[in-house]
């Protein structure tokens, strides 16, 4: 190949130059929505997401996205209106929090029954009693069992990346599942960061041929039933039903190779990478680890990296993918570490713990490890995990190595702040 020839194959495959802003993370969300070039989005604004959907909504009005609104009454209205949408082949979005997805919970539960691929930002925040509009992830982890799609990100870039790569995971032939981006309200949701906006001819090529919703397509010339009744005692019912499930089920599975093979086209093509399920970080030699989700996580590495100056041998487990949970990712990390401290933004009811602890408990079982662990709930209704509570967790994990007994009972970080 002459070096002329080379040089355009190589300028053919580097993506163009990038436009540099300064954004924060719900209007990031917004451009990622545009980029992906959307048919409809349907919306309803709730703090802290308010300001994504405003943007969402000047985006359109501005000409900047193609893309048919519907300001509905409400959040149940609002993904029903995108049902009817997606139905009928439109690549469909909306976004929301608390109160909101609760509202909307009918047709959410429905959503991924009827493996509708829409994009849905969860900008997190807590429960609303005591009464709260701040942050947490106490709504994202409520519907966590809801057949969604959930991805976390710890950055304002990443947002806008992910946003984008989520049309294209629920879209996959092998998935057909809606996606959750979930984006920490306050911290990331109104955070300002430098931001890399991608091209959009890159976009394109990277989107490819839009092809939503081939498995069942409103046509009027063409009548069909939609979500029949199906189930009961007798008849074709009960295993109609089951392989039903079972297809959801297998779907989610598939989502896992598929968001690896999407975040590495990603990086091809865009030139930016983020781990699509699990980032290790500073593991490969740590005798211990702590593990964060979400925007937590900047501190968290902050604090891991000054542990280590410090001589401790310390690593951090970042969980991207929570649904479906990334086990046999997690269970390459956690086979590196001995002891382990498990950070939630938001609390396990039924276990006295965080959802994150919980679910990594069963990873270790089916690792047949048993190592000690501590469950750290911080980052409530807004407050902040700062530095020194990271490295408040590190010095506990690090003493369970040295025959410290793990508590019973879950850690409260901000209790005292």
């Amino acid at each position: 190949m002459s070096t002329a020839t080379l040089e355009k194959a190589v300028a053919a495959e580097a993506p163009r130059k990038q436009k540099v802003i300064l954004a924060e993370g719900n209007e990031a969300a917004a451009l990622g929505v545009a980029l992906a070039r959307p048919d409809m989005v349907s919306v309803y604004p709730i703090t802290p997401q308010s300001s994504l959907v405003e943007h969402v909504a000047k985006l359109i009005a501005d000409g900047r996205m193609d893309a048919d609104i519907v300001d509905a009454e409400g959040e149940h209205s609002v993904l029903s209106v995108l049902q009817g949408g997606a139905l009928a082949g439109a690549r469909t979005y909306t976004a929301t929090c608390g109160p909101g997805l609760a509202f909307m919970f009918e047709p959410y539960f429905r959503t991924s029954g009827m493996r509708l691929p829409i994009v849905l930002t969860i900008v997190t925040r807590d429960g609303i009693t005591p009464q709260s509009v701040w942050g947490g992830h106490q709504d994202a982890m409520t519907v966590r069992e809801a057949g969604w799609i959930q991805v976390y990100c710890e950055s304002v870039q990443e947002v806008l990346d992910t946003t984008v790569m989520a049309f294209k995971i629920a879209e996959h032939h092998d998935v057909m599942l809606p996606v959750n981006v979930c984006l920490d309200g306050n911290y990331l949701s109104y955070g300002a960061s430098r931001v890399e906006l991608p091209d959009q001819a890159d976009v394109d090529e990277f989107m490819g041929e839009k092809n939503v919703n081939w498995h069942v397509a409103l046509d009027p010339l063409r009548p069909m039933a939609v979500d029949p009744l199906t189930g009961g005692t007798t008849g074709k019912g009960p295993q109609t039903f089951v392989r039903y499930r079972k297809g959801q089920c297998r779907g989610m599975q598939n989502a896992l190779s598929v968001i690896e093979e999407v975040h590495a086209d990603w990086a091809k093509r865009i030139g930016r990478s983020f781990a699509p399920l699990v980032e290790e970080y500073r593991l490969d030699d740590a005798e211990f680890a702590i593990m964060t989700l979400g925007s937590m996580t900047g501190a968290a590495k902050d604090a891991v990296d000054e542990a280590r100056e410090a001589g401790k041998k310390i690593g951090l487990i970042k969980i991207k993918t929570f649904s479906p949970f990334p086990v046999e990712a997690l269970k390459k990390a956690l086979g590196k570490v001995k002891a382990l401290g498990v950070i939630d933004r938001s609390v396990g009811f039924r276990w006295n713990c965080g959802p994150m602890y919980q679910e990594t408990l069963g990873v270790l079982y089916r690792l047949g490890r048993h190592i000690p662990s501590i469950s750290y709930i911080g980052g409530l209704a807004g407050a902040d995990i700062t530095i020194p509570h990271v490295h408040r967790v590190i010095d506990e994990t690090e003493a369970l190595l040295n025959g410290a007994v793990a508590p019973t009972e879950p850690v409260w970080l901000n209790e005292k702040d």
